[in-house]
């Protein structure tokens, strides 16, 4: 294996280990609840505290990256997580676990906010496509592998082990990530300290307010949070226009392709990844299945886009990602669109298939728009503009989950649909009135999907060359 494809090798294991962790932990949260002796309103937060501080930290640490050396802020970013995943399985208490997810989300950040950068510093404009395609194989099989192996190990071994999995993972990709992933290029600049406590302040009002929504509901609290979130890009929009060296640096959101594929990330996050969460929600708590068999009915969709991905991304090498991406948003569209008609009968194949057709779409849309992106920043920041994908995208699924919680318990008590989705209840009478509020949830994710839709349609094509 040359040296290339073993860096491409790290990334893609550092994607994995983070697609692991995003599935692995849902299967696992009753067996969690009765063993730490706590209820679901502490331990989501197991859940939300990832997403939050994720959301809030990579576009930070992409930046960081820039100005220390991406990779060694990735190779940072191995170690804090796989410590994080140490503690999260040695957790006595609720919150000693909460705690340590939040050290975990830290790692995570950082190798979530330099992957792309280093897949870009690597690979010229024209062979980028492919590259992100590997990098989304090792998103599918980590989803499949945290669906499999969270069942697994809840059941026969325990839940600490879903989290010391990563440990010896994190110990050979570090030893791997300091031997080969080498710095390129560092800035020599002062870092952004008023546009970091800014944005970092605005990104956490807004998380942590909607992910209270998703937890309790609409209070004046938490809209009083979103909103003084919001008000304060006011000031960090004028703050970063006076930086020499701007955490942000507002000039790239000129180049129409890259504007657009960073919003059509965002949206296509908000409007699609919560689909299977609600999914889990159908299956459950209306046809009767254990958390561990609703899951393994989305497999194939995520073993058809890891096959696929790759040649998509080739594909978008030699034409340019506007059409590629665009088709993948639409195949997510009739995907949600044909999740909005389940029935309480619905045969399970119909949903194995509408789960391949979404998939299908996904390993259509990543590769090329994660390609468009990284292709049209500018070579010194890779790792800001980065950290600004995976930032949006982050806040994306938060807002996803919010959406799709909010929208789909409309019909049933809020506590009634966390239990759903925990499989430990079922709904009975209720399942008539809860199958009106999925289709709802599903209906949502359509109307931001079309958005998404038009924005990647519209992006341009971008002129891929050997330079930068």
């Amino acid at each position: 294996m040359d040296k290339i494809s073993l860096i491409t090798f790290i990334v893609v294991l550092g994607t994995m280990m983070a697609a692991i962790d995003s599935t692995i932990v849902i299967l696992a949260l009753p067996t969690m609840i009765q063993c730490l002796h706590t209820d679901l309103l502490t331990l989501i937060w197991v859940i939300l505290i990832y997403l939050l501080t994720t959301a809030v930290l990579t576009t930070q640490l992409g930046r960081l990256g820039d100005r220390l050396g991406r990779g060694r802020i990735y190779n940072l970013g191995f170690i804090i997580f796989t410590a994080g995943s140490a503690l999260c399985g040695a957790s006595p208490t609720a919150t000693f676990l909460v705690s340590s997810r939040a050290i975990q989300a830290v790692g995570a950040s950082m190798l979530q906010a330099n992957s792309g950068a280093i897949i870009a510093d690597n690979y010229p404009p024209n062979r980028r496509g492919k590259a992100y395609g590997y990098t989304s194989i090792g998103w599918n099989v980590g989803a499949i592998l945290g669906i499999i192996l969270g069942g697994i190990l809840t059941t026969f071994v325990g839940w600490r082990y879903i989290f010391y999995i990563n440990v010896p993972i994190g110990v050979i990709a570090v030893i791997l990530g300091l031997r080969e992933i080498k710095d390129k290029l560092t800035l020599n600049s002062k870092f952004d300290i008023g546009g970091v406590i800014l944005l970092a302040s605005s990104l956490i009002l807004v998380t942590y307010g909607a992910a209270e929504i998703a937890g309790i509901g609409i209070t004046s609290t938490n809209v009083v949070l979103i909103l003084s979130g919001i008000l304060l890009l006011i000031p960090f929009y004028f703050v970063e226009k006076k930086q020499q060296f701007p955490l942000i640096d507002f000039k790239v959101f000129t180049n129409r392709v890259l504007t657009s594929s960073l919003l059509a990330s965002f949206l296509q996050s908000a409007g699609y990844l919560a689909t299977a969460f609600i999914l889990i929600m159908y299956l459950q708590g209306i046809r009767g299945l254990t958390p561990f068999n609703a899951s393994l009915l989305l497999v194939p969709g995520y073993v058809l886009a890891s096959m696929i991905s790759p040649i998509t991304g080739r594909l978008s090498d030699k034409i340019g990602a506007r059409i590629p991406a665009t088709i993948g948003i639409g195949l997510m569209m009739i995907a949600a669109f044909i999740y909005a008609h389940l029935t309480l009968t619905t045969p399970y194949y119909y949903i194995i298939l509408t789960s391949i057709v979404g998939g299908l779409g996904s390993s259509f849309f990543y590769p090329a728009n994660n390609s468009a992106i990284m292709s049209n920043a500018p070579r010194n920041i890779y790792g800001g503009v980065s950290g600004i994908m995976r930032t949006l995208a982050n806040i994306g699924i938060l807002i996803s989950y919010v959406i799709a919680i909010s929208i789909a318990s409309l019909t049933i008590p809020r506590y009634v649909a966390f239990e759903v989705f925990l499989g430990t209840y079922s709904l009975g009478e209720l399942s008539g009135k809860f199958l009106l509020g999925i289709h709802s949830a599903f209906y949502a994710s359509i109307v931001i999907l079309s958005i998404a839709l038009v924005l990647s349609a519209i992006r341009g094509k971008e002129e891929r060359s050997y330079l930068n």
